[in-house]
């Protein structure tokens, strides 16, 4: 696995990085879908989260794998950090919107470079 880590390209070190990011966000806001758990045993927030977290370890177990499924999944949840640009917009200003767009710009443009897509060869 170390040297799988050591060849890995910088496109997919970056996704990997972001997607263990967002991880960490859905994991800070658990708490709130369970405080809502408590009112109600299915919230929409309950819902969506529970969703992303199966996409996030789906995918990036894919990721680590090689596997050519992964391409498309990853792509996917990169392409999430698109919304993020107007959420951050509205919720920080300009600047949060600027940082947003960056990320955004950053990790679809690392993952959509031929030594990223070369990474993924397992069937």
């Amino acid at each position: 696995m170390v040297q799988q880590l050591r060849i890995m390209p910088r496109g997919v070190r970056v996704f990997l990085v972001y997607g263990f990011a967002v991880l960490a966000l859905v994991g800070l806001t658990l708490p709130l879908v369970v405080a809502e758990a408590v009112e109600a045993p299915v919230s929409p927030l309950g819902i969506v989260d529970m969703l992303l977290l199966a996409y996030l370890i789906f995918t990036l177990t894919l990721v680590l794998q090689r596997k050519q499924a992964g391409y498309g999944l990853a792509l996917g949840l990169a392409s999430l950090s698109v919304p993020l640009v107007a959420i951050m917009y509205l919720a920080a200003g300009t600047i949060g919107a600027l940082i947003a767009l960056v990320v955004a710009v950053v990790v679809i443009w690392s993952l959509r470079r031929p030594a990223s897509r070369g990474w993924f060869i397992e069937p």
